[in-house]
């Protein structure tokens, strides 16, 4: 049951700047769809407006093939997390679970079995006559999937629902939800502002910034071939550097990369390059490495758990986070104050000067 969004725009303020501008896209039926984007970009309003929770201004929504745009929320078949829960915390975990079916009039025999199947689906059978306040983080977010799943929804939307969870917690209930989606096959819609979530556990990501779609396509199409300079800087935290075509080349002070055949000599380009994709060599006293003048001298280091921060100043001016793995930072044996010499693998190149 795929969700096609057309042209969807919501204002706060009449006659002020949207939060949600005419955007378009398609989540694939059965797959994950992540929303992906900084805070403001206008994410969880467009979840909300797919919920029927807010009414656009204009387009329209469809849910496996019909229009929902005018159709209130109970008839949209619709299940939604939150990152807050938003469980009873009077009721015990068997009362949230089947709360949506008993305010739909389902007779007391099909709520009773349809809570137990849902307690075994998110594994807290144990847990059914306690109350939310009694539970982890991680487990009260497992009861709100439940009671969302319980309604048996079309779609499932979830609007950042790990947000307020410790780092390992969200790891956790990573996995889980990939095991959960594999089971169930829901079509998903998640809001998220966090990369890794999105790229880890997504067929499909949208991309998001000022209200609008800044590109949409697999995990793979984003993360590789970013359409926009906005995509390629937010995507995998890349430094921007400006530079000019060089010989087929782009010169950005000490640095060079490789450019595609459109670019042409003498035109300026930014380039937008990820911290992984630097390799380091050391040049002691500021010597050449290798027949190569030194690059750029170590600012600081930061080792974070298997890999080493590496904040690198160019001639320039320009500072470069790279990210070196904790075994080859320690036989490159540098400290801060030292002169390398830094090679870029690859880079995504945007010819023009663009603000980001």
């Amino acid at each position: 049951m795929s969700i096609i969004v057309e042209q969807l725009t919501r204002r706060f303020v009449e006659g002020g700047k949207p939060a949600v501008s005419d955007v378009s896209f398609q989540a694939p039926a059965g797959a994950i769809t992540s929303l992906l984007g900084p805070s403001g970009a206008g994410k969880s309003t467009l979840l909300r407006l797919i919920a029927g929770l807010e009414v656009p201004d204009g387009g329209r929504i469809h849910i496996d093939g019909v229009d929902c745009t005018s159709m209130p929320v109970q008839q949209r078949d619709v299940g939604v997390v939150f990152q807050s829960y938003a469980l009873f915390r009077h009721m015990t975990v068997r009362q949230n679970i089947g709360f949506g079916l008993q305010v739909r009039g389902r007779p007391r025999a099909e709520v009773e079995a349809r809570v137990d199947e849902m307690l075994r689906l998110v594994q807290l059978e144990a847990l059914g006559g306690r109350y939310p306040g009694q539970l982890s983080g991680g487990q009260r977010q497992r009861v709100a999937f439940a009671r969302a799943l319980a309604i048996r929804p079309r779609v499932l939307l979830l609007d950042e629902p790990f947000g307020a969870l410790d780092t390992r917690v969200r790891e956790e209930l990573r996995e889980w939800l990939h095991q959960l989606h594999v089971q169930t096959g829901l079509t998903t819609l998640l809001v998220t502002h966090d990369q890794q979530e999105a790229l880890e556990i997504s067929q499909h990501v949208v991309v998001m910034s000022e209200g609008r779609v800044a590109q949409a396509g697999s995990p793979e199409d984003i993360y590789s071939r970013p359409a926009s300079p906005f995509v390629a800087s937010f995507i995998g935290g890349a430094s921007v550097l400006r530079g000019r075509v060089q010989a087929g080349r782009v010169a950005m002070s000490s640095l060079s990369v490789n450019v595609s055949a459109t670019a042409r000599e003498g035109e300026s380009v930014q380039a937008f390059v990820r911290p992984h994709d630097i390799k380091l060599a050391k040049s002691p006293g500021g010597d050449a490495v290798n027949g190569h003048a030194p690059t750029g001298r170590v600012e600081r280091l930061k080792p974070v758990g298997a890999y080493v921060k590496v904040l690198l100043r160019l001639p320039s001016g320009d500072e470069v986070s790279v990210e070196v793995p904790r075994s080859e930072f320690d036989a490159l044996g540098v400290v801060e104050g030292d002169s390398v010499r830094a090679d870029v693998r690859t880079a995504t190149v945007f010819v023009g000067d663009y603000a980001i």
